[in-house]
Protein backbone atom coordinates (compact mmCIF):
# COMPACT_ATOMS: atom_id res chain seq x y z
CA UNK A 1 0.00 0.00 0.00
CA UNK A 2 1.29 3.47 -0.90
CA UNK A 3 0.48 6.49 1.19
CA UNK A 4 0.94 9.93 -0.38
CA UNK A 5 1.63 12.71 2.09
CA UNK A 6 1.64 16.39 1.19
CA UNK A 7 4.62 16.85 3.44
CA UNK A 8 6.32 15.08 6.30
CA UNK A 9 4.26 16.85 8.95
CA UNK A 10 1.50 14.22 8.99
CA UNK A 11 3.96 11.37 9.40
CA UNK A 12 5.78 13.28 12.10
CA UNK A 13 2.47 13.92 13.88
CA UNK A 14 1.56 10.24 13.82
CA UNK A 15 4.99 9.34 15.16
CA UNK A 16 4.71 11.93 17.94
CA UNK A 17 1.26 10.63 18.91
CA UNK A 18 2.52 7.03 18.95
CA UNK A 19 5.37 8.08 21.28
CA UNK A 20 3.03 9.95 23.60
CA UNK A 21 -0.68 9.11 23.49
CA UNK A 22 -0.29 5.70 21.83
CA UNK A 23 2.36 4.64 24.33
CA UNK A 24 0.20 5.83 27.20
CA UNK A 25 -2.74 3.77 25.91
CA UNK A 26 -0.55 0.67 25.78
CA UNK A 27 0.73 1.36 29.30
CA UNK A 28 -2.82 1.87 30.61
CA UNK A 29 -4.02 -1.41 29.08
CA UNK A 30 -0.98 -3.34 30.34
CA UNK A 31 -1.39 -1.73 33.77
CA UNK A 32 -5.05 -2.76 33.91
CA UNK A 33 -4.14 -6.34 32.96
CA UNK A 34 -1.38 -6.48 35.58
CA UNK A 35 -3.69 -5.02 38.24
CA UNK A 36 -6.33 -7.60 37.32
CA UNK A 37 -3.83 -10.43 37.71
CA UNK A 38 -2.61 -8.98 41.03
CA UNK A 39 -6.15 -8.57 42.40
CA UNK A 40 -7.08 -12.11 41.42
CA UNK A 41 -3.84 -13.44 42.93
CA UNK A 42 -4.53 -11.66 46.23
CA UNK A 43 -8.15 -12.86 46.20
CA UNK A 44 -7.13 -16.47 45.55
CA UNK A 45 -4.47 -16.27 48.26
CA UNK A 46 -7.02 -14.99 50.79
CA UNK A 47 -9.50 -17.71 49.78
CA UNK A 48 -6.83 -20.42 50.04
CA UNK A 49 -5.90 -19.18 53.50
CA UNK A 50 -9.57 -19.27 54.57
CA UNK A 51 -9.94 -22.79 53.16
CA UNK A 52 -6.68 -23.93 54.77
CA UNK A 53 -7.83 -22.56 58.13
CA UNK A 54 -11.06 -24.55 57.85
CA UNK A 55 -9.37 -27.76 56.70
CA UNK A 56 -6.74 -27.49 59.42
CA UNK A 57 -9.30 -27.04 62.18
CA UNK A 58 -11.46 -29.60 63.95
CA UNK A 59 -14.65 -28.00 62.62
CA UNK A 60 -16.93 -30.11 60.44
CA UNK A 61 -18.53 -27.04 58.82
CA UNK A 62 -17.35 -23.57 57.96
CA UNK A 63 -18.00 -20.80 60.45
CA UNK A 64 -20.33 -17.97 59.46
CA UNK A 65 -17.40 -15.53 59.64
CA UNK A 66 -15.33 -17.67 57.23
CA UNK A 67 -18.20 -17.93 54.74
CA UNK A 68 -18.72 -14.16 54.91
CA UNK A 69 -15.01 -13.39 54.40
CA UNK A 70 -14.94 -15.77 51.43
CA UNK A 71 -17.89 -14.02 49.78
CA UNK A 72 -16.53 -10.57 50.65
CA UNK A 73 -13.17 -11.32 48.99
CA UNK A 74 -14.97 -12.22 45.76
CA UNK A 75 -17.21 -9.15 45.82
CA UNK A 76 -14.45 -6.65 46.66
CA UNK A 77 -12.29 -8.00 43.83
CA UNK A 78 -15.19 -7.73 41.36
CA UNK A 79 -15.92 -4.12 42.40
CA UNK A 80 -12.26 -3.05 42.22
CA UNK A 81 -11.77 -4.53 38.77
CA UNK A 82 -14.98 -2.92 37.49
CA UNK A 83 -13.82 0.52 38.70
CA UNK A 84 -10.32 0.09 37.24
CA UNK A 85 -11.65 -1.03 33.84
CA UNK A 86 -14.03 1.93 33.74
CA UNK A 87 -11.30 4.46 34.58
CA UNK A 88 -8.90 2.94 32.07
CA UNK A 89 -11.58 3.10 29.38
CA UNK A 90 -12.04 6.83 30.09
CA UNK A 91 -8.31 7.46 29.86
CA UNK A 92 -8.03 5.53 26.60
CA UNK A 93 -10.90 7.51 25.08
CA UNK A 94 -9.23 10.75 26.13
CA UNK A 95 -5.91 9.68 24.55
CA UNK A 96 -7.76 8.80 21.34
CA UNK A 97 -8.97 12.38 21.09
CA UNK A 98 -12.53 12.07 22.39
CA UNK A 99 -13.28 15.18 24.50
CA UNK A 100 -14.77 13.83 27.71
CA UNK A 101 -16.34 17.20 28.48
CA UNK A 102 -18.19 17.16 25.20
CA UNK A 103 -19.50 13.69 25.94
CA UNK A 104 -21.40 14.84 29.02
CA UNK A 105 -24.53 15.99 27.18
CA UNK A 106 -24.75 12.96 24.83
CA UNK A 107 -24.01 10.69 27.79
CA UNK A 108 -26.89 12.24 29.73
CA UNK A 109 -29.27 11.61 26.82
CA UNK A 110 -28.02 8.07 26.30
CA UNK A 111 -28.12 7.46 30.04
CA UNK A 112 -31.74 8.58 30.22
CA UNK A 113 -32.60 6.35 27.26
CA UNK A 114 -30.84 3.37 28.76
CA UNK A 115 -32.04 4.08 32.28
CA UNK A 116 -35.15 2.01 31.86
CA UNK A 117 -33.16 -0.91 30.51
CA UNK A 118 -30.55 -0.60 33.24
CA UNK A 119 -33.08 -0.70 36.06
CA UNK A 120 -32.70 -4.45 36.43
CA UNK A 121 -28.90 -4.18 36.60
CA UNK A 122 -29.13 -1.50 39.30
CA UNK A 123 -31.66 -3.66 41.12
CA UNK A 124 -29.29 -6.63 40.95
CA UNK A 125 -26.38 -4.58 42.32
CA UNK A 126 -28.40 -3.13 45.21
CA UNK A 127 -29.82 -6.54 46.11
CA UNK A 128 -26.33 -8.06 46.00
CA UNK A 129 -25.00 -5.31 48.26
CA UNK A 130 -27.61 -6.06 50.93
CA UNK A 131 -27.17 -9.83 50.56
CA UNK A 132 -23.47 -9.45 51.40
CA UNK A 133 -23.72 -6.82 54.15
CA UNK A 134 -26.61 -8.58 55.90
CA UNK A 135 -24.84 -11.96 55.68
CA UNK A 136 -27.93 -13.73 54.40
CA UNK A 137 -25.71 -16.48 53.01
CA UNK A 138 -22.08 -17.04 52.09
CA UNK A 139 -19.76 -19.32 50.16
CA UNK A 140 -20.51 -22.98 50.86
CA UNK A 141 -24.01 -22.42 52.27
CA UNK A 142 -26.80 -24.75 51.17
CA UNK A 143 -29.70 -22.51 50.14
CA UNK A 144 -33.11 -22.60 48.53
CA UNK A 145 -33.85 -19.41 46.57
CA UNK A 146 -37.30 -18.40 45.35
CA UNK A 147 -36.85 -16.56 42.03
CA UNK A 148 -39.31 -14.17 40.42
CA UNK A 149 -41.32 -15.88 37.69
CA UNK A 150 -40.11 -19.38 38.57
CA UNK A 151 -42.42 -22.07 39.94
CA UNK A 152 -39.71 -24.07 41.67
CA UNK A 153 -36.91 -22.57 43.80
CA UNK A 154 -33.24 -22.73 42.86
CA UNK A 155 -31.53 -25.08 45.31
CA UNK A 156 -27.89 -25.93 45.79
CA UNK A 157 -24.57 -24.98 47.32
CA UNK A 158 -23.32 -21.40 46.90
CA UNK A 159 -20.18 -21.42 44.75
CA UNK A 160 -19.80 -17.74 43.86
CA UNK A 161 -21.31 -14.39 44.85
CA UNK A 162 -20.93 -11.02 43.16
CA UNK A 163 -22.99 -7.87 43.53
CA UNK A 164 -24.98 -8.91 40.44
CA UNK A 165 -25.38 -12.69 40.54
CA UNK A 166 -25.30 -15.72 42.83
CA UNK A 167 -24.01 -19.02 41.45
CA UNK A 168 -25.26 -22.33 42.86
CA UNK A 169 -24.42 -25.96 42.14
CA UNK A 170 -27.29 -28.37 42.73
CA UNK A 171 -26.95 -32.03 43.85
CA UNK A 172 -26.96 -33.14 40.18
CA UNK A 173 -23.85 -31.03 39.51
CA UNK A 174 -25.70 -28.43 37.46
CA UNK A 175 -24.63 -24.78 37.83
CA UNK A 176 -27.47 -22.33 38.46
CA UNK A 177 -26.97 -18.57 38.02
CA UNK A 178 -29.49 -16.33 39.77
CA UNK A 179 -29.58 -12.51 39.31
CA UNK A 180 -29.67 -11.03 42.80
CA UNK A 181 -32.45 -8.59 41.88
CA UNK A 182 -34.82 -11.48 41.10
CA UNK A 183 -34.42 -13.16 44.49
CA UNK A 184 -37.71 -13.10 46.39
CA UNK A 185 -36.91 -15.31 49.37
CA UNK A 186 -33.82 -17.12 50.62
CA UNK A 187 -33.99 -20.22 52.80
CA UNK A 188 -30.54 -20.85 54.29
CA UNK A 189 -30.27 -24.53 55.22
CA UNK A 190 -26.79 -24.26 56.72
CA UNK A 191 -26.69 -21.15 58.91
CA UNK A 192 -25.60 -21.61 62.56
CA UNK A 193 -27.59 -24.85 63.01
CA UNK A 194 -30.17 -27.01 61.26
CA UNK A 195 -32.88 -29.46 62.22
CA UNK A 196 -33.65 -32.95 60.93
CA UNK A 197 -37.34 -33.77 61.28
CA UNK A 198 -38.54 -37.35 60.88
CA UNK A 199 -42.19 -38.38 60.74
CA UNK A 200 -42.51 -42.01 61.82
CA UNK A 201 -45.71 -43.69 60.51
CA UNK A 202 -47.02 -46.56 62.64
CA UNK A 203 -50.36 -48.43 62.67
CA UNK A 204 -53.17 -46.58 64.44
CA UNK A 205 -53.57 -49.56 66.80
CA UNK A 206 -49.99 -49.21 68.10
CA UNK A 207 -49.27 -48.32 71.72
CA UNK A 208 -48.16 -44.67 71.56
CA UNK A 209 -46.29 -44.94 74.85
CA UNK A 210 -44.35 -47.94 73.57
CA UNK A 211 -43.50 -46.21 70.29
CA UNK A 212 -42.31 -43.11 72.16
CA UNK A 213 -40.07 -45.27 74.34
CA UNK A 214 -38.56 -46.92 71.25
CA UNK A 215 -37.89 -43.54 69.63
CA UNK A 216 -36.40 -42.09 72.83
CA UNK A 217 -34.08 -45.11 73.01
CA UNK A 218 -33.05 -44.63 69.37
CA UNK A 219 -32.29 -40.96 70.04
CA UNK A 220 -30.23 -41.72 73.14
CA UNK A 221 -28.18 -44.39 71.34
CA UNK A 222 -27.67 -42.09 68.35
CA UNK A 223 -26.35 -39.31 70.59
CA UNK A 224 -24.02 -41.79 72.30
CA UNK A 225 -22.64 -42.93 68.93
CA UNK A 226 -19.31 -41.18 68.27
CA UNK A 227 -20.01 -40.82 64.55
CA UNK A 228 -23.39 -39.13 65.00
CA UNK A 229 -22.60 -37.19 68.16
CA UNK A 230 -20.10 -35.07 66.22
CA UNK A 231 -22.98 -33.96 63.96
CA UNK A 232 -25.61 -33.47 66.67
CA UNK A 233 -25.94 -30.42 68.92
CA UNK A 234 -28.07 -32.29 71.48
CA UNK A 235 -29.95 -35.53 71.90
CA UNK A 236 -32.79 -36.11 69.40
CA UNK A 237 -36.22 -35.60 70.93
CA UNK A 238 -39.66 -37.04 70.30
CA UNK A 239 -42.24 -34.32 69.69
CA UNK A 240 -45.21 -36.71 69.94
CA UNK A 241 -48.23 -37.41 67.75
CA UNK A 242 -48.13 -35.23 64.64
CA UNK A 243 -50.90 -36.67 62.46
CA UNK A 244 -53.67 -39.24 62.82
CA UNK A 245 -55.77 -41.07 60.23
CA UNK A 246 -58.09 -44.07 60.35
CA UNK A 247 -55.34 -46.66 59.94
CA UNK A 248 -52.11 -44.75 60.60
CA UNK A 249 -50.54 -42.18 62.89
CA UNK A 250 -47.34 -40.17 62.50
CA UNK A 251 -45.02 -39.47 65.39
CA UNK A 252 -42.42 -36.77 64.85
CA UNK A 253 -38.80 -37.02 65.96
CA UNK A 254 -36.45 -34.04 65.60
CA UNK A 255 -32.72 -33.51 65.99
CA UNK A 256 -30.67 -30.30 66.00
CA UNK A 257 -27.55 -30.71 63.86
CA UNK A 258 -24.57 -28.81 62.58
CA UNK A 259 -25.43 -26.63 59.58
CA UNK A 260 -25.82 -28.62 56.40
CA UNK A 261 -25.66 -31.99 58.20
CA UNK A 262 -29.41 -32.42 58.71
CA UNK A 263 -29.77 -34.63 55.61
CA UNK A 264 -27.05 -37.04 56.71
CA UNK A 265 -28.40 -37.21 60.25
CA UNK A 266 -31.97 -37.66 59.01
CA UNK A 267 -31.00 -40.63 56.82
CA UNK A 268 -29.10 -42.31 59.65
CA UNK A 269 -31.92 -41.82 62.15
CA UNK A 270 -34.48 -43.27 59.71
CA UNK A 271 -32.36 -46.42 59.34
CA UNK A 272 -32.10 -46.77 63.11
CA UNK A 273 -35.81 -46.14 63.67
CA UNK A 274 -36.80 -48.68 60.99
CA UNK A 275 -34.55 -51.34 62.53
CA UNK A 276 -35.85 -50.66 66.06
CA UNK A 277 -39.51 -50.86 65.01
CA UNK A 278 -38.93 -54.10 63.11
CA UNK A 279 -37.36 -55.66 66.19
CA UNK A 280 -40.55 -54.77 68.08
CA UNK A 281 -42.76 -56.20 65.34
CA UNK A 282 -44.14 -52.84 64.18
CA UNK A 283 -44.30 -52.07 60.47
CA UNK A 284 -42.74 -48.71 59.62
CA UNK A 285 -42.30 -46.91 56.30
CA UNK A 286 -40.46 -43.67 57.24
Amino acid sequence: MTVNLADGSTLAGVGAWARSGGLEIVLFVIGAMLFSRLAQFVRDRIIRRIDAGFQGSDSLVRSEAAKHRHALAQVVTWVLLSIVYFLVALEVLQRLGFPLGGLVAPAAVIGAALGFGAQRIVQDLLAGFFLITERQYGFGDVVSIAVTGQTYPAEGTVEDITLRITTLRNPDGEVITVPNGQIVKVTNLSKDWARAAIDVPVPATSDITKVNEILHDVGAKAFADRKLKSLLLDEPTVMGLEDLTVDQMNIRMVARTLPGKQFEVGRELRVRVAAALRREGMSETA
